[in-house]
């Protein structure tokens, strides 16, 4: 016995036209949006090795001055303490007040500045590097060095 149902071969087979052009929409949505997202990750791809190679260059620097004379006055090992420390900045770049208000360029499009700030005591010198990518974000490291 046949089946009643299908009465016509024809409305079995292929596809109506009307299915085929939701597909086709339905198919576009979907390749938009995932061009949109590679697209976001495509232009955000540089993003991490900007921010490294800018925080190897105020870490770099940062190292460099704390490992300087606390005070022109100190003594060669950094003992006995400065009592009058002579904080003026000069050329010589041998201790941390010689990079107070210093900056350069490393790189195209990176700016690196230093601020070397002095507590009332003459004790402590907060050592602030701050360096600036090409997309102007930032990047800010600070270390205290201490007179002994």
């Amino acid at each position: 016995m046949r089946n009643k149902a299908i009465t016509h071969p024809a409305q079995v087979l292929g596809v109506s036209l009307i299915e085929m052009v939701v597909f086709i929409v339905v198919v576009s949505i979907a390749l938009l949006a995932l061009v949109g997202v590679y697209r976001q990750a495509t232009i955000t791809n540089v993003d991490p090795i900007v921010r490294t190679q800018a925080l190897e260059t105020a870490q770099s620097l940062l190292d460099e001055i704390l490992s300087l004379k606390y005070s022109e006055s100190t003594p060669t090992g950094g003992i006995p303490a400065c009592t009058v420390c002579d904080d003026t900045p000069d050329s010589n770049m041998n201790d941390v007040d010689d990079y107070r208000n210093w900056s350069d360029t490393p790189y195209a499009g990176y700016a690196r500045s230093v601020t070397v700030e002095t507590n009332a005591a003459n004790t402590i010198k907060l050592v602030t590097v701050r360096v600036t990518t090409p997309r102007g974000e930032t990047i800010l490291l600070a270390a205290e060095r201490a007179n002994f």
